[in-house]
């Protein structure tokens, strides 16, 4: 009974391991896409490109709907942007124009 519990004790703690250790590498990566987005838009604003939908179809869906959380969800689903980005992200396609 004792030898199922310490293997199975023994893969959580490995998984837990490799869990953590990949964290900042995906952390990394992460900071640097939002880096070369904002350049990339700066780019984009200088020259007076626009996009002329940037908005995910399955957020607009969402949105559509009236279910903003749902539409948060999507966009860092989509993008694998942080909750605060996706939020700001979400709130700006919402707002009048």
């Amino acid at each position: 009974m004792e030898t199922p519990l310490t293997v199975l004790l023994l893969g959580i703690v490995a998984l837990l391991i490799a869990l953590l250790a990949r964290t900042p590498q995906q952390s990394h990566t992460a900071y640097r896409l939002g880096q070369i987005e904002r350049r990339l838009q700066l780019v984009m604003d200088h020259l007076g490109v626009q996009d002329p939908n940037p908005v995910p179809v399955e957020v607009r869906e969402h949105l559509a709907r009236g279910d903003k959380i749902k539409a948060i969800a999507t966009y860092r689903k989509l993008t694998g942007a942080d909750l605060r980005t996706a939020k700001a992200a979400v709130e700006s396609f919402a707002a009048p124009r």
